[in-house]
């Protein structure tokens, strides 16, 4: 995408790019409108003795920031304070933040909103193959694939650019989709196009194991691939003779037919069978549950057992959610990790990354915990709190109970531009830099690191991360050195990486600038990159890929009486995230401008509910309430509402903060709820009681 500043404005286009081949959604064309939103924060506030936020200087600011802080931390000890980062920040913030928090406040409670997008898919990628990149090939192979299996994402709304890259296989009947939903994406696969693939939530697990079961049954297991480059094949293929199809069926509801047809065009297209190439590719609706990382873990599972890791056209990836969720959790965000994907448990990882940053290795905290718990402890054991690039009041899971937590909080600190509703509650906000107003580097979700070039000045007395974080560092009295300029940053960001999972040291932004199309890492001194990693090995220590066997278990809230149906939560294709910046967009408020629950006609008959009807969606967490749709594209069993709004319609009013026990990933994706109509009149009281 390229910023042509005007005299009227700024301007986007879009750029011939590997990725999008050109095309932008929505979102993208509109972006530029974000820039200038008419409550765009230009000033810091502070919370003044009236109770609001009021405008103030500064080096106020900072000196209230910096004695607050101090005077927890002698209080409540060194872990009282708390940051939580965002997966939109440039890798320098990111990585800066991560320094921060570590040699500054010397704290470990640092974690980010990654951990709601691509935690389990990253825990199981790191489980199976000793590397976690989302794409371990460039997206573009995907369109020399005889089939793809597309577990839970509906890339048609949320990145539809991609969609390109599915032509191919769609031509060839290869496209296989499983959700609960008739999705957009779910659609492409009519007329011949593919499969799809619609099981009742929270059983994806089954489905999986349940295909690996035929793929063994009928011989199409890549026996000399696993025995090549694979241990941990006969526990698995073990572990699969329970999920013989018939049983699949009747507790996924995906027919027996539906499944062997499935496993028939994975076969065919797989390398060993002389296909062109099977990918499997999962997005949050298999992931987002308390048995994430084992799903994703199964899917990795039925892509080795077909030989497709490594092989052209081929392989296991995950769909990133944010412009910079791979490059955001490389460098010291994650609650476990240091820069260049080290672990922070790793006692030569602290003493390199140390000698990095001057500092004794002695002085860095362990290990954090994952963003569920550390919003947990708010008010308790963390008493402050720093939030970079996200809106925990909107995004995180039942969010009525992490706004209680929020208040409790002695500090709040906000650095965003524009009032989100996290920033509206905090005691100082800090106005910070668009993307569009700075430079630095992201890396896309093929692990592709690429520069963003500054097009315009900020507004007002908007400042970088970079300064706000170097004076706060000052403020604190920290003796620990910290560039502000970009360029400089990433210099000692890839001496940081140098060696690690995640290496940049062979690149700069000198070197990034010639080279328009990035480079995929690991890049390191004198590399090129690596745009396809597991070609000839994968991560661990033997070049060998791990299975694993697993086994389903049931969502956390599951069905019951008074809760009889199933939430799933999603995204729509004109709105982003928490909405923060979109809702403020007017074209994509008006092709989106408010919440709606999504029911089958058969359970909308059942309550006595029309097209058009408000209805409130009821789980032992709370309520939203948004307007009825009534297709036959879900499942009657199910309901569905997008999670880019707050009030009324804040569908994680409702959800659940069950986590997976490794990824620390929340159950986004299924709870248990009740739904009725609501009268007008109700819903007027509803909306009072929220002004109040």
């Amino acid at each position: 995408m390229t910023l042509t500043p005007s005299p009227e404005g700024v301007s986007v286009s879009a750029r011939d790019f590997p990725t999008n081949k050109g095309g932008l959604c929505q979102k993208g064309w509109t972006s530029a409108e974000v820039l200038s939103v008419i409550d765009r924060i230009t000033t810091p506030l502070l919370r003044g003795a009236s109770g609001g936020l009021e405008p103030t200087s500064w080096e106020q600011a900072l000196a209230f920031i910096a004695q607050r802080v101090q005077s927890l931390q002698t209080e409540h000890g060194m872990d009282s304070i708390g940051v939580f980062g965002g997966g939109g920040l440039t890798n320098e913030k990111a990585y800066q933040l991560g320094k921060f928090t570590r040699t500054v406040l010397r704290s470990r409670h640092i974690d980010y909103n990654g951990r709601f997008c691509m935690s389990s898919a990253a825990a199981a990628g790191n489980r199976a193959f000793g590397i976690d990149r989302g794409l371990p090939f460039p997206l573009a192979d995907a369109g020399s694939a005889d089939a793809i299996l597309l577990l839970g994402s509906n890339v048609a709304d949320t990145m539809p650019p991609l969609v390109q890259h599915l032509a191919g296989v769609r031509d060839r009947g290869g496209l296989l989709v499983v959700d609960p939903r008739r999705s957009a994406t779910a659609a492409l696969t009519a007329d011949g196009a593919g499969v799809h693939l619609q099981p009742l939530p929270g059983t994806d697990l089954t489905l999986l194991l349940g295909v690996l079961h035929l793929v063994i049954a009928h011989g199409h297991a890549d026996e000399a691939y696993l025995e090549d480059r694979v241990s941990g094949w006969d526990e698995v293929r073990r572990s699969v003779a329970l999920w013989w199809p018939e049983r699949v069926a009747d507790i996924t509801g995906v027919a027996e037919g539906t499944l062997r047809r499935t496993v028939e065009v994975l076969a065919a297209a797989s390398p060993a069978a002389g296909g062109r190439g099977a990918m499997v590719l999962s997005g949050r609706g298999v992931e987002q549950h308390t048995d994430g990382t084992d799903t994703v873990t199964a899917a990795i599972n039925l892509a080795l057992a077909l030989g497709l890791p490594g092989r052209p056209a081929s392989g296991y990836g995950c769909l990133t959610g944010q412009g910079n969720g791979q490059g955001g959790r490389e460098h010291g965000q994650k609650a476990d990790q240091l820069p260049g994907y080290r672990s922070i448990e790793d006692p030569a990882a602290r003493a390199y990354v140390a000698s990095v940053w001057g500092v004794d290795p002695e002085t860095l905290p362990g290990k954090g915990v994952p963003a569920v718990q550390l919003l947990d402890k708010l008010g308790t054991e963390v008493r402050a709190l720093f939030v970079h690039g996200a809106n925990v009041l909107v995004s995180a899971p039942d969010a009525l109970a992490v706004r209680a937590r929020v208040e409790a909080l002695d500090l709040l600190v906000v650095c965003d531009f524009v009032p989100s509703e996290t920033a509206l509650l905090a005691d100082v906000v800090l106005p910070v830099t668009q993307w569009a107003e700075e430079e630095g580097t992201m890396t896309s979700l093929e692990g592709r690191i690429l520069r963003r070039r500054k097009a315009i000045d900020p507004p007002g007395q908007a400042r970088s991360e970079l300064t706000i974080l170097a004076d706060l560092a000052r403020e604190l009295g920290s003796t620990v050195h910290f560039d502000t300029a970009p360029a400089e940053v990433f210099d000692e960001l890839a001496r940081a990486s140098a060696g690690g999972v995640a290496d940049y040291s062979g690149l700069s932004h000198a070197i990034l600038d010639e080279e328009v199309a990035g480079f995929h890492w690991p890049v390191p001194l004198g590399s090129t990159g690596s745009p396809r990693i597991f070609v000839r090995r994968f991560g661990h220590a033997d070049g060998r890929a791990r299975m694993v066997p697993v086994s389903p278990g049931s969502p956390q809230d599951d069905l019951r009486p008074g809760a009889p149906l199933y939430l799933v939560t999603g995204r729509v294709l004109a709105q982003y995230q928490s909405g923060a910046q979109t809702r403020r967009v007017p074209a994509l408020a008006k092709s989106a401008p408010a919440a709606f629950v999504e029911l089958h006609p058969a359970l909308a008959g059942r309550y006595g509910i029309e097209d058009g009807d408000d209805v409130r969606v009821t789980s032992v967490r709370g309520s939203a309430v948004a307007r009825a749709r009534i297709t036959s594209t879900i499942r009657p069993d199910t309901v569905f509402m997008p999670f880019h709004w707050s009030g009324v319609g804040m569908a994680n009013a409702v959800t659940n903060s069950a986590t997976d026990p490794i990824s620390g990933m929340p159950e986004f994706k299924v709870c248990a709820v009740d739904i009725a109509r609501v009268a007008t009149e109700l819903l007027e009281e509803d909306i009072h009681e929220l002004a109040r």
